[in-house]
């Protein structure tokens, strides 16, 4: 495992695990903490080993927001700005797991928001809590309103009450609990199921999911037959018809 100093990073069966290690702190977010999580992405989709990457926290929590007292970043580069991070996130062209493994609070719901796929420990707790000291959850809005929806997000920006994970998941804003010692197991079978997908294909539907949404119907369609047309005839297409005809594993499934 790879070590900076404000995060872990390891590689193991096709996911790149980032761990949030500031534990005595309870991975609160500083400028250290940002940057070398932006960088640690960066070095996984480099890595032809890597499907997926995972954010996850050093016990007891996963992220307690913001780190109100944090010095300026001294690792030796520039600070990354936080909206640099999630938008990278999003954007990442390898899918991004949450891996809930504790309290998520403040701006720490921001990479839960941006993450992909979010898998929560049954115990955790959540909370937009900004409006208590007397801000707003203004940055991660951006990433975490799209998955709540106004009439949630207005509830819980307004009242700062802390929510489970059952009404987490029944809002949509989390897509599956498990006790917290199958978090790890529960992970690594999202990130199987990736890796039956082609990784083009994988990165395209990321793509897919988020253009949709922001199209009409008609331009929608208008872009999505050519693009449909385009995967078809690739590489990755070509290889994936021919696996199905011949009944074997497309070429990217690991035996």
């Amino acid at each position: 495992m790879a070590s900076t100093e404000e995060t872990l990073y390891e590689v193991k069966n096709g996911g790149a695990w980032i761990t949030l290690n500031r534990p005595e702190k309870r991975n609160a977010l500083s400028p250290t903490l940002i940057s070398e999580t932006y960088e640690h992405i960066l070095a996984a989709n480099e890595d032809d080993e890597v499907r997926c990457v995972v954010i996850t926290g050093a016990e007891p929590a996963f992220c307690a927001g913001a780190d109100l007292k944090a010095k300026k970043n001294h690792a030796g580069g520039a600070d990354v700005p936080y909206p640099k991070l999630l938008t990278q996130i999003q954007d990442n062209e390898k899918p991004v797991i949450a891996a809930i493994n504790g309290a998520a609070f403040a701006g720490g719901l921001g990479l839960v928001g941006a993450s992909d796929i979010s898998v929560t420990a049954d115990h955790v707790q959540f909370s937009f809590s900004e409006v208590r000291i007397g801000v707003i959850p203004a940055v991660i809005s951006v990433v975490c309103l799209p998955k709540l929806g106004r009439h949630q997000g207005m509830k819980l920006f307004l009242t700062g009450e802390k929510f489970d994970t059952k009404q987490a998941v029944d809002m949509g804003f989390i897509h599956r609990a498990v006790p917290r010692d199958q978090l790890e197991a529960a992970v690594q079978e999202e990130i199987d199921m990736i890796r039956l997908g082609g990784p083009n294909a994988v990165s395209e539907c990321k793509k897919l999911v988020r253009r949709v949404g922001v199209l009409s119907r008609e331009d929608a369609f208008e872009e999505t037959a050519p693009w449909s047309a385009s995967l078809f005839q690739a590489e990755e297409g070509q290889e994936g018809m021919a696996s199905f005809r011949e009944k074997r594993k497309p070429s990217w499934v690991k035996e």
